[in-house]
């Protein structure tokens, strides 16, 4: 089998407070094939976007740290290569859709001198060249009228349009994987269609390779081959949609599904208690306060994650 394009080795990432480190990755692995898509799920708070940034060097140092592990990317590993190879990379191999593309976008300046701006960094171009592969990249979206919209600020355009943006900035590079990080947050349910199905053609067209981190779990069956479901800085369940969606090991990927609504379900169920503090993590499984399964061995050691099916991983004692 082909190698994976990318692949997580017992990730360790650490951020130092006033009050002690919290352990947003917490011994994360796992691997993304090329051309597929891999969606990251879970709550506020689990790791998510950490994971995410781990991966592109873009954790903030102080107070983040990355402890230990390893991210190869296309057989290196990120986490031994020197800043400058890294800046290299980023954006032209690998490049990131972030999560509020109002905050993202530098509000004093156009959309067109934004994506001039990326396209001449990451591909030592001229500007006239850097304009014109810019308004291709505002086609390419879907945004009509790339010419104008290049003349506009952000606060001119909607949404959906400031999302579309970030999109074709991230891929001015052609990079071989995409990381999307909740692209589709505070859009309207039409507007998030109209995203996926642009993601999805893209993908199709480029063949680019998608990491897709989210809380929506209507987003992950519609765009995932494969999922991860984080807890706490840990995968508890990883395994095919399919395979997560209508044969779920875990107590909280249980959970998640059963909170979903839909025809004739009634009233919905809720996970009780509230996610622990990262601070103050309990001994044991992470999950045990909220665990309708729990039992005497999960107070007292954390469960590894134990194989249930052909790429279907489950960290829970049920299954050891």
């Amino acid at each position: 089998m082909a190698e994976p394009l990318l692949e997580i080795d017992d990730l360790r990432t650490a951020f130092q407070t006033e009050a002690g480190v919290a352990w947003a990755v917490k011994g994360v692995s796992l691997s993304v094939d090329r051309g597929e898509t891999f969606a990251l799920v879970g709550e506020s708070g689990c790791g998510k976007s950490v994971t995410a940034l781990s991966i592109m060097g873009l954790v903030p140092s102080p107070p983040g740290r990355i402890d230990s592990g390893s991210i190869r990317f296309d057989g290196r590993d990120l986490l031994r290569i020197s800043a400058r190879e890294l800046r290299r990379m980023r954006g032209r191999r690998m490049s990131m859709i972030f999560q509020e593309p109002m905050t993202s976008l530098n509000p004093v300046f156009t959309i067109g001198n934004q994506l001039v701006e990326a396209a001449r960094v990451h591909e030592s171009v001229r500007r006239r060249e850097a304009r014109c592969r810019s308004a291709e990249m505002l086609d390419l979206v879907g945004i009509t009228d790339a010419r104008r919209r290049m003349r506009q600020y952000p606060h001119q355009l909607s949404g959906g349009m400031r999302q579309r943006v970030m999109i074709a900035m991230a891929l001015l590079g052609q990079p071989d994987l995409m990381i999307a990080d909740e692209p589709t947050t505070a859009l309207d349910v039409t507007i998030q269609a109209q995203i996926l199905d642009l993601l999805r053609d893209l993908q199709n067209r480029l063949g680019a390779t998608i990491l897709l981190i989210t809380h929506n779990l209507g987003v992950v069956a519609e765009m995932a081959d494969r999922v991860g479901v984080m807890y706490t800085g840990q995968l508890v369940e990883t395994g095919t949609t399919t395979q997560l969606f209508e044969a779920p090991r875990h107590p909280y990927t249980v959970g998640l599904l059963e909170s979903l609504p839909g025809p004739g379900r009634g009233r919905l169920k809720t996970i009780k208690g509230i996610v622990p503090s990262l601070l103050d993590l309990p001994l044991g499984c992470t999950f045990q306060d909220r665990c309708p399964d729990v039992f005497p061995r999960c107070y007292r050691s954390a469960p590894e994650a134990y194989s249930v099916g052909p790429g279907h991983d489950v960290r829970c004692f049920k299954y050891a």
